[in-house]
């Protein structure tokens, strides 16, 4: 199944899909055990910093292999592109799933962008995600307010022909300084205005309740990449000064165990939403 085939099955369902970045083999398999044992299908997301670590062919055929070892339905998705040769190289290399984000540019870079991406993607069948309005990324102010408007969303779906549209409702990525407040409303109007799949950037940090609320209001893909950073990186170091452990093996599963418990818990949420 296309990944947007199956964003049309959770939109008839009013569910959503859970995808969160990997950086290394344990993260990934943190990912994917955390996705069997909840027996549900998965996003596997990476960046192209994560490229730029593995190598293309390594992030993506390690993909692949973890998927079909541990049998859970999964796609796999380029997080974040700017560079259109990066997302060529990730269509050749087997994506199922490209974002382009030309969201700081002007409407008709983001839109002149967005439509080459489209065309180049639909030989190889895959879905094409695009990003609209202001989500703060790391680094950036999250006082500055930019929210998707449901007008710009039709018309930026329409004219360029993507598949999902992550948008400015109240997210942001990193962690959060105060709790976040969506604005449901505003997703309920977009929903309304555009076919097209959405998607809830920065999903560190946010209340379960608003999460389940956005799924009900037309959000289809939740992503999630600060939390299993931050919560792999703390184990480790509260881990490593209690041993003279050497062997690495030993030591990464404590590590492996707490994100995988982190994303069953994130998983049972979302799909009792």
């Amino acid at each position: 199944m296309t990944l947007q085939a199956k964003f049309a099955e959770l939109d008839n369902d009013d569910k959503a899909l859970l995808a969160v970045n990997f950086y290394n083999f344990e993260t990934l398999s943190a990912v994917l055990k955390a996705a069997a044992a909840q027996d549900t299908a998965i996003i596997l997301q990476s960046t192209k910093s994560t490229i730029d670590y593995l190598g293309l062919e390594v992030t993506s055929k390690l993909a692949r292999a973890a998927i079909h070892q541990y049998g859970v339905e999964a796609w796999l998705h380029l997080d974040h592109a700017t560079d259109i040769d990066l997302i060529q190289r990730a269509l050749d290399a087997g994506y199922d799933s490209v974002m382009i984000d030309a969201s700081e540019e002007p409407m008709e870079i983001n839109k002149e962008k967005s439509r080459k991406v489209v065309e180049m993607a639909e030989p190889y069948g895959a879905n094409v995600e695009a990003e609209l309005g202001y989500i703060a990324k790391l680094g950036q102010s999250k006082e500055e307010v930019a929210f998707t408007q449901p007008d710009e969303a039709r018309t930026f779906v329409k004219d360029t022909g993507v598949n999902a549209l992550a948008v400015a409702i109240g997210s942001a990525h990193g962690f959060y300084d105060r709790e976040p407040e969506l604005d449901i409303e505003l997703l309920a109007d977009i929903h309304k205005a555009t076919p097209a799949a959405l998607v809830l950037h920065g999903g560190s940090g946010i209340p379960d309740a608003q999460i389940q609320s956005a799924i009900h209001n037309g959000i289809r893909k939740i992503n999630l990449a600060t939390e299993v950073k931050n919560g792999f990186m703390n184990t480790l170091r509260d881990e490593l000064p209690k041993s003279d452990e050497i062997d690495l093996r030993k030591v990464f599963p404590t590590a492996i165990s707490h994100v995988q418990q982190l994303l069953e818990e994130k998983i049972a949420m979302i799909n009792q939403a």
